[in-house]
């Protein structure tokens, strides 16, 4: 699996177990702006929750079912991309990410989905990469948006966050439409 500079600010690499108390800071520093698109944050209450989740994504990695990955901009913690999941008989995944607020406006996710999606099409051969974003999350639905992903349609419903449901827009790549 990969640690690669994206730009000259931005590091992607795999999340290691000591990075717990880096991702859950800022999870706990931002719980507030996270919570409103995020079904995870609110069971995600300590260091120990945030390791839980890393050695889980570990264990995906070593299965091939997908990964997380942490961004650093200029040293600091920024946020985390993965693949959620991957589904090797039909060749597809999907990449899941948040970014701290204050890292926000900095194009830091868009270069890092780049990266990924490049990563998912190129080294692991799958043949199409979706992403979910919430009705309403306009910062995470411009991405797909700005790496002419194909918006396929609308969940309804389809996720449960803070006793809310929300609508989820489905954006796909497909291997013979990607231009880096």
């Amino acid at each position: 699996m990969f640690s690669t500079r994206v730009r000259p600010d931005l590091i992607l690499r795999i999340l290691t177990e000591r990075d717990a108390g880096a991702v859950f800071a800022l999870v706990d520093q931002d719980r507030a702006y996270l919570r409103e698109w995020l079904p995870w944050v609110d069971a995600s209450r300590s260091a120990d929750d945030t390791l839980a989740f890393i050695r889980s994504s570990r264990e995906q990695l070593a299965a091939e079912t997908g990964f997380s990955a942490g961004l650093w901009h200029a040293g600091h913690f920024a946020g985390v991309i993965g693949m959620h999941k991957i589904d090797r008989m039909n060749r597809k995944g999907e990449i899941g990410y948040w970014l701290g607020e204050a890292h926000q406006g900095k194009g830091l996710m868009t270069d890092a989905c780049r990266a990924v999606v490049t990563h998912a099409l190129e080294e692991l051969e799958l043949n199409r990469v979706e992403i979910l974003c919430a009705e309403g999350n306009r910062k995470s639905c411009a991405i797909p948006r700005r790496l002419s992903f194909t918006e396929e349609g609308v969940l309804r419903e389809a996720e449960l966050v803070d006793g809310r449901y929300h609508d989820l827009h489905l954006f796909a790549m497909l291997k013979r439409d990607w231009k880096k």
